[in-house]
This record gives structure tokens, sequence and C-alpha cells, in this order.
């Protein structure tokens, strides 16, 4: 499957799990969710700075922040998600989008194809419920940043 859309990290990403067998990656997605790194304290004790992704089987919470460029616009978007420990899938899930997208510019997320989840070859492995929950953690945070303020 061709890569070339997607930026550098994400890309790199699909590549790995392209790379094995379908048991594998199974096992490569269990190793992004125990990757995925914890909430900052001030977002810990703070459920209302983040928004639920319905979609998902498990219970899954995410929010975006930007660091702002020299111009006063978003620069990198930093990613945060929120998911039990024993939701391994949904973590990886975030894991892989945390990976692959954090500290990217609002413009690299946007580009970012809707249908990239099918592209780590999970669909016979994971049900069609949980990769829908995995387009639905991408399009929650595509449609975060196309709602930040856009400043010339």
């Amino acid at each position: 499957m061709n890569t070339s859309a997607l930026p550098t990290a994400l890309a790199e990403i699909v590549d790995d799990f392209q790379a094995v067998t379908e048991p594998e990656r199974l096992q490569l997605l269990l190793e992004f969710s125990r990757d995925l790194p914890e909430l900052p304290d001030r977002l810990k004790d703070h459920p209302e700075l983040m928004e639920q992704v319905v979609e998902c089987q498990s219970p899954l919470f995410l929010t975006i922040e930007t660091e702002k460029s020299d111009g006063g616009a978003a620069g990198s978007v930093r990613l945060f998600f929120k998911a039990p420990p024993e939701a391994p899938t949904t973590r990886g899930f975030a894991g892989v989008l945390h990976e692959g997208l954090d500290g990217l510019s609002p413009a690299e997320i946007l580009a970012v194809p809707d249908d990239m989840p099918e592209l780590l070859g999970l669909t016979r492995a994971i049900t069609p419920l949980r990769m829908r929950g995995m387009t639905a953690m991408l399009g929650r945070i595509k449609r975060k940043v196309a709602a930040l303020p856009q400043q010339s």
C-alpha cells in the first residue's frame, strides 16, 4: 500500500504494520498500547477538558493543545489520550495516532486520509466496530484541529 500521502512518522508506523503477519500486527498494536503516554497532571483530574470518542467500544477520551508558532498561529499540535489499561486495542490505536501525529502542524494532520486506519492491515484481525472506533478517533482529532483559530 502507498504511504506517500502520510506524514513521515505515521508512514513508518504503517510500513511496520504492513511488514509483519496478521498475528504479529496484533502484537505490534499491544506494544503501542503499552507505550501510550500518561496524561500530564493538568489533565488527569479534569475530565471536562477531554472529549469522549463514543464510537469506541471502550472509554476513550482525547484532547489537543497547540504550541504557537512565531506568527501567533497554531504551530504544532499536541495530542493527549486517556484509555483504560484493560482496553489494549483502544489504547493501541491511540498509541499509533499519538506516535504518528503528535507534534505535527494542523495542515499535516488535516491531510491524513480518513481511511488511514485501514492501512494498518488489521481489518481481518479486529472487529469492524473496533476499526470504526479508530476511524472515529482520527476524525475527532481532525475535527478539533480544523476548529482551531486560523490567524494570518
